[in-house]
């Protein structure tokens, strides 16, 4: 079976990976891209149940925040932050630069949400 993550190219490294050494820009303060790694991405497709859609339905009549869509909407895009995460660390980075979301309608009731970026690896700026 074909390795989705393609985790032959770079064994994983002993380096920390978390949420403050991801950035929606392209450099991190304090840091140098030593090397660029490459895409990773984290993709799921979610839909929302009848009784979802018919409780959303009824929210709507009243207007606001429509709380079950937003909810679907955070769920997604935690379990592609997660996966993408996931695929970093096990490529051996231990930072990810623009980071991104995407979403695409499939078809009705079906959205793919992707959530990307460039796997690297920094050192401090003053190494």
């Amino acid at each position: 079976m074909a390795d989705p993550y393609n985790t032959a190219r770079r064994p994983a490294g002993d380096a920390r990976l978390d949420d403050s050494m991801i950035t929606t820009a392209f450099e991190l303060p304090g840091f140098r891209v030593v090397q660029n790694i490459g895409v990773v991405r984290g993709i799921t497709v979610r839909s929302r149940s009848i009784v979802g859609n018919f409780l959303g339905g009824i929210q709507t009549l009243f207007g606001g925040n429509i709380t079950i869509y937003t909810q679907l909407c955070e769920q997604a895009r935690e379990e592609t932050y997660r996966d993408m995460v996931k695929h970093a660390r096990m490529l051996g980075a231990n930072a990810i630069i623009g980071m991104r979301y995407d979403a695409t309608d499939i078809m009705t009731g079906l959205t793919e949400v992707l959530c990307y970026g460039t796997a690297v690896i920094v050192e401090p700026a003053g190494s």
